[in-house]
Formats: structure tokens, C-alpha cells, sequence
């Protein structure tokens, strides 16, 4: 198993962006893959969140430093990749969204080979690659040739290969890609697990919001190769004053006795919107006894990432 990174411990108070983006653009020729990024992607695990072709693997690509920006600035754990090149790389693990490895390699031969790739020594490579492939779920597997494993197996070796050399960064491009549900919930528990227990900063770039809300602390959302939304989930989320409450039956009733007791109320979908209630739960408590309904569901006001993606508010 990698060892816990000392920064998870002791973060460096003088680095609070671990990738900071300044009016970053790239072009392929007459189109334009990032317009003018402007990103802060600080500590934990965040959120790379946007459609097919909205430019994450670009970003991903330049914060590798296997491309060159065409305007703009970008700082990677405090170094510019398109400079810093190796030292940079060094210290970033990566986990591509395709799945061509190679056919004929054993799992724990491609981990190890990346590894070195990253600057450890043979010796300790090997160990690493065989911790690593351990805590993915593959130890008993480590040395069957990665193309008679499944999809969900090779996702496992990438990012046994992205965490093997213990890097500060790891950047996981659509890790959960081809995986059942079940795969997936393991998927996305071993990402929070790693980025918990060793304390690397991930982020994980990903079309599927609702799996951002389950692992991410924050998220980064990308459409036309600029940033739209931005920050952490708690904050993102965060709506308007008051409560939201659902009842089992009777909602009109409780709607009536709600406003006669003061409460400013709206209904959407069945379900009651309290403005500017957020301290009143014991009321509306008393409110829902006096009727004698079940409660459903009583918990402040705020909106899905999937609302905040789309720009709407509850």
C-alpha cells in the first residue's frame, strides 16, 4: 500500500491551490478547446464536471504539461508544467478515460513500468506496484496480462499505475467509465478512500453530476472550454433561507394551517417550500402533529448539483 503522503498531514499553508488556471486557452487550429479557463482547484477531491467535448481532458492534458497552452497561466503544485516538464509530472499520477494497455503485459508489470516512469527505483517500483494493485482489489490478480481482464479490472489497474509512485496529484479521467452500478459504487468509494486515507489531492473529471455529489468537496464545471460554476459543494448548493418539508397526504391542509400560522409557503411538486423559515423546525414539527400526517422530509432549502449545473434554484 502507498504511504500516507506527509502533506496530508501538514498542508502547506503557503499553497492553497494545488492547480491554479489564469485565462488559459488552447486551440487545435480554428477551434477552440479552452476559451479563457479560469480555475482554483484547491485540496480533497474535486469535481472536473461537464458534457463530452466541454474540455476537461484538455485541461487534464495541460495540467500534465504533455501539451502547451496558447495563452494565459497555470500553476501546478506551484510549478508551470509546460516548464517544469518531469519535475511536475513526477509528483502528478494519471489515469487516462481510454483503455488501450497494452494486450500482453502482466498488471503488476505496467504498474511497475509506470512507476519508474515517475522516477522510482526498480526495486521500490515493484513493491509499489504491488501495494497499489493490492488496494485496488487486484492482489490475487496482479499478474494476469492486462487484455484478458475486464473493463472494470483495467479501471482498477489505471489507478493501481496513478498512485503506485505516491504522487501529491492524482487526475482521473472518467475512472468509472464502462463500469456497472455496482462497479461504479466501488469505483467511487475507492477514490474517497485513497484521497482520504493518503491524503493525495484528486480530481476527477466526469460527466456524471451525482457522482461528484457522493466523493467531491468541491467541483469545477466546464461548458465550451470556460468554467460556468465553481466551488465547494456545500457552497454551491447552498439556497434560499428556509426549509422544505413533505408530507405523506394532506398537503393542502398543511399548507392552509402553515400560513395561517405565519409561514410564507409555496408548493412545487408536493413539496412545501418555507422562505425564510430556517429556524423554525420545532413549528412546523408542531404543525405536521396537529394534523396528523407523516413527515416525510423536513431539511433546510438548498439545490442539487444537478440545479446548480443547470443554473435553476429551489
Amino acid at each position: 500500500m502507498p504511504n500516507a503522503h506527509p502533506h496530508s498531514a501538514q498542508p502547506e499553508p503557503q499553497s492553497p491551490s494545488v492547480v491554479s488556471a489564469r485565462g488559459v486557452v488552447k486551440r487545435y487550429g480554428r477551434t477552440v478547446a479552452l476559451a479563457g479557463l479560469d480555475a482554483e482547484i484547491g485540496t480533497g477531491i474535486t469535481g472536473l464536471l461537464g458534457s463530452n467535448g466541454a474540455g476537461k481532458t484538455t485541461f487534464l492534458s495541460l495540467v500534465l504539461g504533455l501539451r502547451s497552452r496558447d495563452e494565459g497561466d497555470l500553476i501546478v503544485l506551484g510549478e508551470d508544467p509546460a516548464a517544469a516538464g518531469i519535475d511536475v509530472r513526477a509528483r502528478i499520477g494519471y489515469a487516462p478515460e481510454h483503455h488501450d494497455l497494452p494486450q500482453e503485459l502482466a498488471a503488476a508489470d505496467l504498474v511497475r513500468h509506470v512507476a519508474e516512469l515517475h522516477l522510482l527505483p526498480p526495486r521500490a517500483a515493484v513493491q509499489r506496484a504491488n501495494d497499489a494493485l493490492w488496494l485496488v482489489g487486484l492482489g490475487e490478480e496482479r499478474f494476469r496480462p492486462v487484455g484478458t481482464m475486464s473493463t472494470g479490472q483495467r479501471q482498477r489497474v489505471k489507478l493501481a499505475a496513478a498512485i503506485a509512485h505516491d504522487p501529491e496529484l492524482v487526475l482521473l479521467d472518467e475512472p468509472t467509465d464502462g463500469l456497472d452500478p455496482v462497479q461504479r459504487t466501488e469505483m467511487l468509494d475507492l477514490i474517497h478512500r485513497i484521497g482520504s486515507d493518503f491524503g493525495m489531492h484528486i480530481v476527477v473529471s466526469s460527466h456524471h453530476l451525482e457522482e461528484a455529489e457522493r466523493i467531491c468537496d468541491a467541483v469545477v464545471i466546464v461548458e465550451g472550454g470556460e468554467v460556468v460554476r465553481a466551488g465547494t459543494l456545500a457552497d454551491l448548493r447552498r439556497g434560499p433561507d428556509g426549509l422544505v418539508v413533505e408530507v405523506d397526504e394532506r398537503t393542502d391542509e398543511l399548507v392552509a394551517l402553515l400560513t395561517d400560522r405565519g409561514f410564507d409557503v409555496t408548493v412545487r411538486a408536493g413539496v412545501l417550500l418555507l422562505a425564510g423559515a430556517a429556524g423554525d423546525h420545532d413549528a412546523v414539527r408542531d404543525a405536521v402533529a396537529d394534523l396528523g400526517v407523516g413527515l416525510r422530509r423536513l431539511a433546510p432549502r438548498g439545490r442539487t448539483l444537478e440545479d446548480v449545473y443547470l443554473g435553476a434554484e429551489t
